[in-house]
């Protein structure tokens, strides 16, 4: 595992030694982390990344060559860097769990802990949570647009590096893919690898019917032939065809067909006729090239014959909206045991941020669909005996009281006190958990193109708060 706790900015770090240098480092503080915008332009965001946060939280530490090369700028005294010599992160991290649904302006995950701590793991905490949580999302609308048919993330070739094109592979099954293309992502993730042949093995051989008779001879149970190398109609799926028969009659079951190029719902089509014309009507019919959420779901509603896709470029980029906005705000300082709340103002309402320490609590309806999140503050309680009334935090008049309703607190402890609290999962066990949480959202919240948007409220008590707190502002 490579080490990775100079995986910041250097401002961080500069920071780090003021914050020594003035002896407020060891401040206990609140930041949160959240987004101000769905990923995608959605109306959802999956979290992921959680696992590989809780890997970078237990390995932090500063070694020989991490301070030799921060001595080397000139930038840090000898005291502080002597310092850092026995840095480990002795705070507390709450969390959603891997794979939750969530929505703008929500603590994703929650960090109370001595200052310099605090401060150090921002930058690593949102580069690895943004991106597989942006990945996660865009496969997640990838595949509710295929309908149930499996999806196939392909896009290591073209990803922003190989960090990406692993970690965003493992993102985009626990969004919904059935495998990847990505071989390292399915040895270190233990999640299904896919893959049968390019172009460039049927051009090798001298013709295309030579180059599937060569693929079906290795591989007789896995055959899956590409089509499209030279023309589909009129010379891959014939010659497709020819070695399928000629597996059928050795007792093997040919598996189908991709299409790789040209026009999809046409020749998936034709291609479909063709074969069961020749008595193969339960072939898989997969389709690549350049596909997403949009080209899929018209694809299918023109009729389109395929079965099976493969997505690469504009999954693994994210291509349409490539980053997730997510912040990291300081939203209280202790003095003592006193929480003195922090408040960012800014004249753009939505950089504004929640300040103290709160928790997110998920409001379900009696048919178990989640109808609205309530952010409170991290002590308040709600007795569901009881019924709730929450309101706009923006427009206040607009109310909606819940009378049969159950509530979930979506954050948990991953470290108390230092010590890792985070119970593993795989990446199956989280992607269960995000499709069971898919099932409770509303298909209006699903939309590709203006989707609903999702009830987060905030408490009577974090409102006022807050409220309390930009009055003081002005007055400064």
């Amino acid at each position: 595992m490579r080490n990775l706790t100079l995986l910041t900015d250097l401002y961080q770090l500069t920071m780090l030694n003021g914050y020594y240098e003035k002896n407020i480092h060891e401040d206990i503080v609140v930041f949160d982390m959240f987004f101000r915008k769905n990923a995608c332009n959605g109306g959802y965001t999956i979290i992921c990344g959680i696992e590989q946060l809780v890997e970078y939280i237990n390995d932090l530490h500063f070694s020989d060559d991490d301070l030799k090369y921060l001595k080397s700028l000139g930038l840090f005294s000898d005291k502080f860097l002597d310092f850092l010599k026995d840095f480990k992160f002795t705070g507390d991290i709450y969390a959603v769990e891997e794979g939750t649904i969530m929505f703008p302006k929500e603590p994703v995950i929650t960090v109370k802990a001595p200052l310099y701590q605090a401060q150090l793991i921002e930058t690593a905490l949102l580069t690895i949570v943004n991106f597989q949580s942006l990945i996660a999302t865009k496969a997640s609308r990838v595949c509710y647009s295929a309908a149930g048919d499996p999806v196939f993330e392909f896009g290591l070739r073209r990803a922003q590096g190989p960090d990406a094109g692993t970690y965003g592979a493992r993102a985009a099954v626990i969004g919904g893919c059935t495998g990847t293309a990505n071989v390292l992502a399915g040895k270190m993730f233990d999640i299904p690898v896919i893959g049968t042949q390019a172009h460039s093995w049927v051009q090798k051989f001298d013709n295309e019917l030579e180059s599937f008779r060569a693929y079906a001879d290795v591989y007789p149970d896995k055959c899956l032939l590409l089509v499209d190398t030279y023309d589909v109609l009129k010379s891959g799926v014939p010659n497709a065809i020819k070695v399928f028969d000629e597996l059928k009659a050795k007792g093997h079951k040919p598996m189908g067909i991709r299409i790789d190029s040209g026009d999809l719902q046409y020749l998936s089509v034709e291609a479909k006729k063709l074969f069961e014309e020749a008595g193969y009507t339960d072939l898989s019919y997969t389709a690549s090239n350049d596909l997403d959420e949009y080209t899929i779901a018209s694809l299918k509603s023109s009729g389109a014959a395929i079965n099976s896709w493969g997505v690469g470029t504009k999954l693994i980029t994210s291509a349409e909206s490539p980053s997730l906005g997510g912040v990291y705000k300081l939203a209280g300082s202790y003095d003592g045991d006193t929480l003195v709340p922090k408040i960012k103002v800014s004249e753009e309402p939505e950089k504004i941020n929640n300040p103290g320490f709160k928790k997110v609590v998920r409001i379900y309806n009696e048919d178990n669909m989640a109808e609205a999140d309530l952010i409170m503050l991290h002590d308040e309680k709600i007795d569901t005996s009881k019924p709730l009334t929450i309101f706009d935090p923006t427009y206040t008049w607009k109310h909606k009281t819940f009378h049969n309703y159950t509530i979930k607190e979506l954050q948990k402890p991953l470290f108390k006190n230092g010590e890792c609290k985070y119970v593993s999962k795989s990446v199956n066990e989280v992607k269960k958990y995000v499709n069971n949480q898919f099932n409770t959202l509303w298909d209006a919240y699903k939309r590709f193109s203006n989707p609903k948007e999702y009830k987060v409220d905030l408490s009577d008590n974090l409102w006022t708060l807050k409220s309390d707190l930009l009055d003081s502002k002005k007055r400064l």
